[in-house]
């Protein structure tokens, strides 16, 4: 599997890039985890903070999402993505599961407080049957090519408009358009009709 496309430097630019400090982070490097830190910190923010649309929120889970990043360096696959596409998937993730938590606990308030001690069933299959999808989905997307899937996700699970994810891939936009484009037409024949709009 080629790995995926990295951000083209600037001519004279010798700062390490996201990709040059991880595995220096996964060897417990203290120096290179601050320098990833100061690199993609705003984009992981941003991306939780379109998730949660709390600001104080979103840098509690923030800070998760960098503890989790220093506790898994070593198990990072770069033939998967870039460092940057990695790190803003697990916010996503991460800001997802908050969402889910919240909703949970405040789903069991509301049942405690009206009485109600039977399990609710609907919530059960619906659990379930979104459980099932997402592993198909997951399945499905393991079939595209490494731009393909790293497009997809950063559009349909990040947020990302095409630009953006033109601009975290280094790839040019008509490119990374066509990629989406017949990405999708594969998910689509995968997954077997799934309605998935085009990013802005």
């Amino acid at each position: 599997m080629n790995e995926a496309p990295r951000p083209p430097r600037r001519v004279g630019d010798t700062s390490p890039t996201a990709d040059d400090l991880l595995p220096r982070v996964a060897r417990g490097d203290e120096d290179a985890f601050g320098a990833l830190y100061d690199l993609v910190a705003p984009q992981v923010f941003g991306v939780v903070c379109r998730v949660l649309r709390n600001p104080s929120h979103a840098e509690e889970v923030s800070q998760e999402v960098f503890v989790e990043i220093w506790r898994t360096a070593s198990r990072f696959d770069p033939s998967r993505g870039s460092v940057r596409t990695w790190a803003t998937t697990l916010a996503h993730r991460r800001a997802v599961d908050r969402v889910r938590s919240e909703q949970a606990s405040t789903d069991r308030e509301r049942r405690a407080a009206a009485g109600d001690k039977s399990p609710a069933y609907d919530q059960v299959v619906e659990e379930v049957t979104a459980s099932l999808e997402q592993e198909q989905v997951r399945r499905c997307l393991g079939s595209l090519t490494d731009l393909q899937r790293q497009a997809v996700t950063l559009a349909y699970y990040v947020g990302y408009n095409y630009r953006e994810v033109a601009e975290v891939l280094g790839a040019n936009l008509a490119t990374v358009k066509t990629r989406m484009r017949d990405g999708l037409i594969r998910l689509r024949d995968c997954i077997g009709g799934l309605e998935l709009g085009a990013p802005r």
